[in-house]
């Protein structure tokens, strides 16, 4: 038998990658080459710009750029982050009590206008609370991860590496996308209750959101197939050790076109009316004749 096909191969370190990254899933056609990062956004930089892996988790809207701008990648029917979103914008209690719907006319916080997190939050807060995103300044820390993107013109830019939270206690927006535990008590969720909204969020709307799933080098998929299907596999694996089943996490870690496809409309939609994507892909588009015919 010939020889594994080594792969360089970036993730972060969750329950549903960790069998991966410590060879307790194993193959006789793949070699995985991890490397070690603490937090995978901070490598998604490198995965767009200069194509540096193999295989790679990868945020969806900076997938959806970089389909856009034809990057060397395709993506694979595998979630490897998905969560709720609506606990991860806050304002500061202090101020007074605000919902969504307050933020019209006021300026709000957020890493970068691209993020993953922010398209989601945005959509959910147009569709859903009647927020007019036109009407929202959205002040960014961070450049977009494709260099070819341009934030639009109605972003404005703030200082490089901002504390998001430190800014909103100390005044400066109005609201902001903060993470996903809120650092300071003062510090509350536009949406009451937002992890119950979440869960019924997702029920309504074919699953929790995504938020970064797989790629792999399109080169790959086209002359090895087999090798495709083989990392497809040991994904699948590696989220089976490492989750436990009927948990809501399971349940959000989805493998499989037919399980991805409503969240993948969603944000395709939101992405296009942000001016994220110039125009609305297919879902079928987003994948090749390997990678959208796997299946768990």
């Amino acid at each position: 038998m010939a020889d594994p096909m080594k792969l360089t191969w970036m993730t972060g370190n969750y329950a549903n990658t960790l069998p991966l990254k410590k060879g307790e899933v194993t193959s006789p056609l793949v070699q995985p080459d991890f490397v070690e990062v603490q937090v995978a956004n901070t490598m998604f930089k490198p995965v767009v710009r200069e194509a540096r892996f193999d295989v790679s988790e990868l945020a969806i809207v900076t997938y959806l750029q970089a389909k856009a701008y034809n990057k060397p990648y395709v993506l694979m029917p595998a979630v490897v982050v998905s969560r709720g979103q609506l606990q991860t914008m806050a304002y500061n209690s202090e101020r007074g009590l605000i919902g969504p719907r307050d933020i019209e006319g006021k300026r709000v916080g957020v890493r970068a206008y691209t993020q993953t997190t922010g398209a989601w939050v945005r959509g959910i807060f147009a569709d859903d609370y009647g927020v007019d995103l036109d009407k929202v300044t959205w002040v960014t820390t961070e450049d977009p991860h494709l260099a070819e993107y341009q934030d639009p013109s109605f972003i404005e830019r703030g200082p490089d590496g901002k504390n998001l939270a430190d800014a909103l206690l100390a005044g400066e927006f109005e609201a902001a996308i903060v993470g996903d535990s809120l650092p300071d008590p003062r510090l509350k969720t536009l949406v009451p209750d937002a992890d119950a909204v979440n869960r019924a969020w997702a029920a309504n709307h074919g699953g929790t959101p995504i938020n970064h799933m797989m790629v792999v080098r399109k080169s790959i998929s086209e002359s090895r197939p087999d090798v495709v299907k083989e990392v497809f596999r040991m994904a699948v694996e590696a989220a089976k050790k490492g989750l436990t089943p009927g948990t809501e996490q399971a349940e959000a870690i989805r493998f499989g076109f037919d399980a991805c496809r409503e969240s993948l409309e969603l944000i395709i939609d939101y992405s296009f009316r942000q001016k994220l994507i110039p125009r609305r892909f297919t879902v079928e588009e987003l994948f090749d004749d390997t990678t959208r015919n796997l299946k768990p």
